[in-house]
């Protein structure tokens, strides 16, 4: 059976792992580092790591400044609090004169389970996307999580990178994956139609291919783990080669990676796509795999979709 560790596990034990080898990082926490794991960089490099208290727009202040004197700030706290509450310094304090600063929200989408609305974050990716400078990054499993905070770190400029609460299944092989910054990936080939999949989703979109494949309905898979900027080529390639596309998401499909999409298509390949995701209504408490599937986020969601956009070909 495939392990399963959440995004924001392989998050602390790569920070922690950074930390001993780049003494110019540092992390700045908003009173959560045992939920955003980011004690494990606490318990290596206790002289570098800030407990900030709750306070998030004034712990982005503090990371902007200690960005202009040459060290490289980890800032964290659940993503509402993040893209949300600190939305104003994250645009004026640091994307405004793009400095350094790497902000890894975790605790996003509806996986956040019982802690409901208000903790669910399905906007921050359409907020983040919108501001000028940054980079947003929302890794698919542990593997893709590492190998992309040790990417942003070496990487000069703001960064939103998405992590989430829930153990989900590694899906890339650690021997030989690779993480580029805007680079999509190609998990498998197809010409019937593309799903184009980010986060947690790349996982049932993986699953709605297998059933797809035994049924004999050839779909690609594509991992979008860099919504900004998005790897234009591989979705473009992906529309003249299958001329259909189906987005999957937990986050909004207003804004995120659907709206992305639809975005890149509209102004030089105009095809069908569906989009996958939280039909523009809130989220409710319960449990995440309840929620997935209350809300249509799974491979069969996915697989209806797929029948759907094909149909709509031209």
């Amino acid at each position: 059976m495939a392990k399963k560790i959440a995004t924001r596990e392989a998050y602390g034990k790569a920070l922690a792992e950074l930390g001993k080898i780049n003494e110019n990082v540092v992390v700045l926490d908003a009173d959560l580092s045992k939920s955003t794991k980011t004690a494990d960089f606490k318990d290596v490099c206790p002289e570098r790591f800030f407990n900030m208290g709750i306070a998030e727009g004034n712990m982005m202040g503090v990371a902007a400044g200690l960005a202009t004197c040459g060290k490289i700030p980890f800032v964290s706290t659940f993503a509402m609090f993040a893209a949300g509450r600190a939305f104003e310094q994250i645009r004026n304090s640091i994307c405004y004169p793009k400095l350094n600063v790497k902000v890894c929200a975790t605790h996003a989408g509806l996986t956040v389970g019982e802690d409901g609305a208000s903790h669910q974050a399905i906007e921050d990716l359409s907020l983040m996307r919108s501001v000028p400078n940054m980079t947003v990054i929302n890794p698919s499993d542990d593997i893709e999580t590492k190998a992309a905070i040790k990417a942003v770190a070496e990487y000069n400029g703001p960064c939103y990178v998405r992590l989430g609460r829930l153990a989900v299944t590694t899906i890339n092989d650690s021997a030989d994956y690779k993480f580029e910054i805007g680079k999509g990936v190609i998990l498998r080939e197809g010409n019937s139609a593309a799903i184009i999949a980010t986060g947690i989703m790349v996982e049932a979109a993986l699953e709605a291919q297998e059933t797809l494949k035994a049924e004999g309905v050839d779909v690609a898979v594509i991992n979008i783990h860099t919504l900004k900027p998005i790897d234009r080529e591989i979705i473009l390639k992906a529309a003249k080669e299958t001329g259909a596309l189906v987005t999957a998401e937990e986050h909004n499909i207003i804004g995120g990676l659907g709206s992305a999409v639809c975005e890149v298509v509209a102004e030089e390949c105009p095809v069908p796509v569906l989009r996958i995701g939280v039909k523009d209504t809130f989220g409710e408490s319960g449990k995440p795999d309840e929620l997935l599937k209350a809300y249509g986020l799974t491979s069969d969601e996915i697989i209806k979709a797929v029948k759907k956009v094909i149909a709509l070909k031209k």
